[in-house]
């Protein structure tokens, strides 16, 4: 086997960034993105290998949401709840699932730097605070099967400007488009997280196909050892933010964002990164 251990650790130090940050509000991609540059892995494997270890942290929501999961499956019958959860879940993906396919290219090749990403994240930190401000309210929809059609097309459509944008977040777009459309903040983070399913694994299938599965052992070493980090630190860091964002404003994340942002648009102007 091709064993090459500083590679490993880089692919572990991304895993940990994509664990920690792939269902709070602060875009994983943009952090793994950053996190790449500055240890020198980046290059068209490590963007698959971005991409691929996703399906880690999702892994961790199967698991927390293991009881609700399996409910949903013995009432897929119409007008059952667990029929409702998953026609809301795909009713929002089928403008994220379009997207990704005619903008996944031209996102890739153009998007993918640090620049594009601070200012993702200084516009999605900026609208988060008025957003938050201007419409939560967590007494209003409280599950997932409540939701209606058009209230799930539209949180659909605000997850898109994270497909588009590299460092929006998914998680950010999806709780901040569930706010304005009248979700309360925890059915809207549970929505983030469900809807993450189909999102993610379609992207990773997708990504993977692009390569025809010529990995080497080095490359799919990593992806096992990224698979397995993501998942372990995804699994403590979302029952944490589930608990937090009950009682919580995120203003501290959108706070987060917007320093990181300025960080990183002023190192980028010195040629730093």
């Amino acid at each position: 086997m091709d064993f090459d251990v500083y590679f490993i650790l880089k692919a572990i130090v991304i895993a940990i960034v994509e664990g920690i940050t792939e269902f709070l509000p602060i875009s994983s991609t943009g952090h793994m993105i950053l996190a790449g540059r500055f240890i020198g892995f980046e290059g068209s494997f490590e963007k698959i290998f971005e991409i691929t270890i996703q399906v880690g942290a999702i892994l961790a929501i199967v698991v927390l949401f293991k009881d609700k999961i399996f409910n949903s499956f013995k009432n897929l019958s119409p007008g059952e709840s667990g029929f409702k959860l998953w026609t809301n879940i795909a009713v929002a993906f089928i403008p994220v699932g379009i997207a990704g396919l005619l903008l996944h290219e031209k996102v890739i090749s153009s998007l993918m730097t640090p620049l594009p990403v601070a200012l993702a994240l200084l516009v999605g930190g900026i609208w988060m605070l008025f957003a938050e401000k201007k419409f939560r309210r967590d007494d209003k929809i409280l599950h997932i099967e409540d939701v209606s059609y058009k209230q799930a097309f539209m949180i659909g459509l605000f997850q898109v400007i994270a497909v588009a944008w590299p460092g929006f977040s998914r998680s950010a777009s999806t709780i901040i488009g569930s706010w304005i459309v009248g979700l309360s903040a925890v059915t809207g983070a549970e929505f983030a997280f469900f809807l993450a399913l189909p999102t993610i694994i379609s992207a990773s299938t997708y990504a993977l196909f692009q390569t025809g599965f010529a990995l080497n052992s080095k490359e799919i070493l990593a992806i096992i050892v990224g698979f397995f980090v993501s998942f372990f630190i995804a699994l403590v860091v979302v029952e944490q933010f589930v608990n937090y964002i009950k009682h919580k404003s995120l203003k501290g994340f959108a706070i987060y964002r917007i320093i990181i942002a300025i960080t990183i648009i002023f190192l980028s102007l010195i040629n730093v990164i």
